[in-house]
């Protein structure tokens, strides 16, 4: 029988975590919070007592592999115009598992045939599982998947084509090591085509 000793040893562990809270604070004198250096420590093996996140002054950084609402890319043109890369050819919304993506492919006022390019482009975020299927399928990398998780509404959030377009640096920024390799790539095919063309 322990008589109390399981309880004593919880509280003193308590009590040290109590203590090292403001020993730490005292040492970073005031930059423990509110910094990026504070939030990088707190969030470290190295960090001692208490190390809640004061949010939503402070956010913790999320990993690059992170994952929450698909976003569609477009490329910057020259004079500052939007190519956007998705062709309207509907893998996302047919790999999509809770089928909350909705895509009209736009048609060519004169002759009325099919552009590649999409006319109305949807995403059900309250539908949404962000399970990721959309970018990893989509053969254009076109749909890439967000950081930004702060996204509530009082409304239902039905994304629209404008809600969802974002540059490629924009993608570049959230994820450098993914659009890196995915250039490098993108680089090597553009090369292995040309040099077959010229055999």
């Amino acid at each position: 029988m322990m008589t109390g000793k399981g309880i004593l040893k919880g509280l003193g562990v308590t009590l040290k975590r109590f203590i090292d809270t403001y020993l730490d604070d005292l040492r970073w004198w005031g930059k423990r919070y509110y910094t990026p250096e504070g939030i990088a420590h707190r969030s470290s093996k190295d960090a001692k007592g208490v190390f809640t996140i004061q949010y939503p002054e402070e956010k913790l950084p999320v990993p690059e592999e992170f994952r929450y609402k698909p976003f569609l890319l477009y490329d910057e043109g020259p004079n500052g115009e939007q190519n956007i890369r998705c062709t309207s050819c509907g893998i996302c919304a047919k790999a999509c598992p809770p089928q909350c993506i909705w895509i009209v492919r736009g048609t060519d006022p004169q002759t009325g045939r099919p552009v590649p390019q999409p006319a109305g482009f949807w995403i059900d975020a309250d539908i949404c599982m962000s399970c990721g299927f959309c970018a990893e399928y989509c053969p254009f990398d076109a749909i890439k998947m967000d950081h930004n998780y702060e996204v509530a509404s009082y409304t239902r959030n039905l994304m629209d084509i404008n809600d969802l377009l974002k540059p490629v640096s924009y993608y570049a920024s959230i994820r450098p090591l993914n659009y890196a390799r995915e250039e490098e790539a993108r680089k090597a095919k553009e090369a292995a085509k040309a040099a077959k063309s010229q055999a």
